[in-house]
């Protein structure tokens, strides 16, 4: 089911869970308030949060908990290793945390409509944001981008579909979950950011690999 971890998709895994564990059981809930990260303006946004936020996942118990963490990991381990081949060390990080960066700042974005268009300031400053899914949205994004054709499997469906259609799935549910207001307390917007991104890099690279000189 999962490919042969490598060393950097691996280290990125147990940060995770080091991470989690320490946020719930050893430093809850400052871990949470310290290394989630708020919109830019906020008074509690820490510059380093924009890199932390990456490895902090649901506190187990609250919103969708556990599984936060859980499919994130997941997925993880199941697009990252041959992107991590692929691409080797240097780019593979620059993918990951690009991506993560990447659904941070138009997840702001969003915000600041959200505030142009009458929402509470000090509500949209309190509330962090956290997970690696903006990080990961782009590793599926880079892997559907360089492996088209390739077939995937998921449980309950009994046939493949081909990586190229993933990109346009992850844009279009995100994109009517965003605007609908659908399963609140989830930064869709930061998923699309996330994807964008690691369209961005993967077709960039894809096509250096095929440029002659």
């Amino acid at each position: 089911m999962f490919p042969r971890l490598t060393p950097i998709t691996r280290n990125i895994i147990i940060l995770n869970v080091l991470f989690y564990l320490a946020s719930n059981f050893i430093a809850f809930p400052k871990l949470y308030e310290m290394f989630s990260v708020y919109y830019i303006a906020s008074p509690y946004f820490k510059v380093w949060q924009i890199i932390t936020h990456m490895f902090m996942h649901a506190p187990m118990g609250q919103g969708i908990g556990l599984t936060h963490i859980l499919f994130n990991m997941l997925t993880l381990m199941s697009f990252g290793p041959v992107l991590e081949q692929v691409l080797g060390d240097r780019k593979y990080i620059i993918l990951y945390f690009a991506s993560g960066i990447g659904a941070y700042l138009l997840n702001c974005g969003w915000n600041y409509f959200e505030i142009m268009q009458g929402a509470d300031p000090m509500e949209i400053y309190s509330i962090p944001m956290m997970g690696a899914s903006g990080a990961i949205f782009g590793v599926v994004a880079a892997f559907s981008t360089m492996f088209p054709d390739n077939k995937l499997y998921f449980m309950f469906i009994p046939f493949g579909i081909k990586a190229k259609y993933l990109l346009p799935g992850i844009i279009v549910i995100s994109l009517y979950l965003g605007f609908s207001g659908s399963m609140s307390g989830v930064a869709h917007f930061a998923h699309i950011g996330g994807a964008l991104i690691g369209y961005l890099l993967a077709r960039k690279w894809k096509n250096d690999r095929y440029r002659v000189n």
